[in-house]
């Protein structure tokens, strides 16, 4: 081996030899390439080629999936729209009075307050149930209206003759919905709950009079399957009128 001068200039000098990676280190580098490889090609070979995409066949394909988008928007929209424009009752659709002989709660969301009985020295002649201002109330029954308008004491008020010869009558009222003469069913919405004439507060004053004499509403109507306090009612019940 040829030794070298001093005065021959060093090839290396001012440069720094990058060491081999060991064999193993090596082996795993080529290999990660490999892999890394294999992964796009298949990657690749997953995505479709757009040189194969027909146009017409996109094109149709978005035009397809704008109209359901629309479709479902529309539909959307219109289910909204009927739900702010008829609200929802108190007595859901289910129990509409169609045999006549249904039986069921004046309304829904109130405080039984007041019973039936003496009060102050003096028969308080049905009972209140308090509830918002402007809560839909309801016939317990089908008959005919007798009496819609201002009703001394009971303010705005509303008299039902019912098959059987009782009567309902519905006091309080901000607004009457219905009018003399009207027949009704059970479920029809008669009014909204109000504070007019003699009352402390916003509710409804029910009472039941059988004969002209005034009756205690709550026993009379769990007869009916409606209990006033537990705020129960059937469906459709199957009662007799007395």
């Amino acid at each position: 081996m040829r030794q070298r001068l001093s005065s021959e200039p060093d090839r290396y000098r001012g440069r720094r030899r990058v060491p081999t990676p060991p064999r193993s280190r090596y082996a795993a580098v080529v290999t990660s390439a490999f892999v890394g490889a294999g992964i796009v090609a298949l990657g690749a070979g997953a995505m479709p080629d757009a040189k194969t995409v027909n146009p017409n066949t996109l094109a149709a394909q978005l035009e397809s999936e704008t109209q359901i988008n629309a479709d479902a928007a529309a539909r959307a929209a219109d289910a909204d729209r009927a739900s702010r424009d008829n609200p929802r009752s108190s007595v859901d659709a289910s129990t509409t009075d169609e045999s006549g002989n249904v039986w069921l709660l004046p309304l829904r969301g109130y405080q039984f307050t007041t019973p039936y009985g003496m009060h102050w020295g003096k028969l308080h002649t049905g009972i209140d149930l308090a509830a918002p201002e402007g809560t839909p109330y309801q016939a317990i029954h089908a008959g005919t209206v007798t009496k819609a308008g201002w009703f001394g004491g009971y303010g705005h008020a509303v008299i039902i003759k019912h098959a059987d010869g009782s009567e309902a009558i519905y006091g309080h009222s901000s607004k009457l919905m219905v009018k003399e003469g009207q027949q009704v069913k059970a479920g029809d919405q008669l009014g909204l709950v109000g504070s007019t004439g003699h009352t402390y507060g916003p509710q409804l004053h029910l009472e039941v009079h059988v004969n002209g004499e005034p009756k205690d509403p709550i026993p009379w109507l769990q007869e009916r399957g409606v209990d006033i306090k537990l705020e129960m009612q059937p469906s459709f019940a199957d009662v007799t009128s007395s």
